[in-house]
């Protein structure tokens, strides 16, 4: 059993991980130059309609600090949470339901 929890633990870091080096934002500084930024403003979130608590669960890196917003890094994310949402989706319908309290 416990063989088995660290095997998924593993698996939901690699996948975390994997997303980190998959989805960064682009920044731009002051000449105009691109770089790859620490994370995701905050507006950057809102306007993709993701929670801080939820982009932290998908292992999407937030910065408080930033204040811009850029098209180009909300689509991104959108994208990623089109392709979360939808792996997600197929292993929902997979479950047995819970059991709750039986009623007698």
């Amino acid at each position: 059993m416990e063989r088995k929890r660290l095997d998924l633990a593993e698996k939901q870091q690699q996948e975390n991980s994997i997303i980190m080096r998959t989805i960064s934002p682009v920044v731009f500084k002051k000449g105009g130059k691109q770089r790859i930024g620490k994370g995701f403003s905050l507006g950057e979130l809102k306007e993709a309609k993701l929670s801080v608590g939820e982009a932290l669960k998908l292992g999407v890196p937030v910065d408080p600090r930033r204040r811009t917003t850029h098209e180009g890094n909300v689509k991104a994310l959108k994208d990623l949470l089109e392709t979360k949402r939808g792996s997600s989706e197929s292993k929902v319908k997979g479950r047995k339901p819970k059991r709750g309290k039986e009623q007698k």
